[in-house]
């Protein structure tokens, strides 16, 4: 029944907070009662019929203790900006609830932390770590004992062996994959089809296989938005 459900606003007003709406609305134990952008930013005042509040005054109209919210951003900035909008909904008192697929695989003794997007037939094995602000896409597999830290994005089909580290702020694109045991360092871009096959260095952008960082290039401009991903 649709008043037994938890009151949830999503943070966002573009494709990836449609996209929540989605899964959110089909098959959670929350009611997607409003969005919210910042006001520079907002484009426009409703969205799938629901209102679109400014983000500065969201606690006015939606009650922090009665509600909770979830934060549907995209990679951009290298995942700064999910970021920045996760730490000023926990700064205005909300709860960041996670979705979790209920056709992905949660294996025992498993741990995903807050605002974690987990969609369909995602596998995450036994024993594996997901962090606060994780985005983990379609059809993605975590290994048994791997950790991936906070504010990371992991696209479609990646493959993350057994007894991997995931840096925080990190992206992995499509297909993408790692031998087990490796550690990914902070900051680091992941090119679509690449094949980590030893750890990497902090801050690089790697593509090819085997994975190599590109030179001359890091991802401090993925994450000033001089360059998208």
């Amino acid at each position: 029944m649709g008043g037994d459900k938890e009151k949830l606003v999503i943070i966002g007003d573009g494709e990836t907070a449609e996209i929540a709406y989605d899964y959110f609305t089909s098959d959670s134990n929350y009611e997607v009662v409003a969005f919210s952008a910042e006001r520079n930013f907002r484009r426009n005042q409703t969205l799938l019929g629901l209102p679109v509040v400014p983000l500065e005054e969201i606690e006015k109209s939606y009650n922090p203790n009665s509600h909770k919210a979830f934060v549907a951003i995209s990679y951009t900035q290298l995942n700064r900006l999910r970021r920045k909008l996760y730490d000023i909904a926990k700064k205005k008192g909300y709860a960041l609830c996670s979705y979790v697929s209920p056709n992905a695989f949660i294996g025992k003794n498993t741990k995903i932390g807050e605002n974690c997007f987990i969609f369909e037939n995602v596998t995450i094995q036994r024993g594996a770590k997901i962090g606060n602000n994780v985005t983990v896409w379609s059809g993605s597999l975590v290994g048994h004992r791997s950790v991936i830290r906070e504010n990371c994005f992991v696209a479609s089909h990646v493959a993350i062996s057994g007894f991997c580290d995931i840096g925080e702020n990190c992206f992995l694109g499509v297909n993408s994959c790692t031998v087990g045991g490796l550690k990914i360092a902070a900051n680091c871009v992941v090119g679509a089809g690449a094949v980590v096959v030893k750890d990497t260095s902090e801050g690089k952008v790697y593509v090819g296989n085997p994975a190599k960082p590109l030179p001359n290039k890091s991802t401090q401009l993925f994450i000033s938005g001089e360059e998208t991903i």
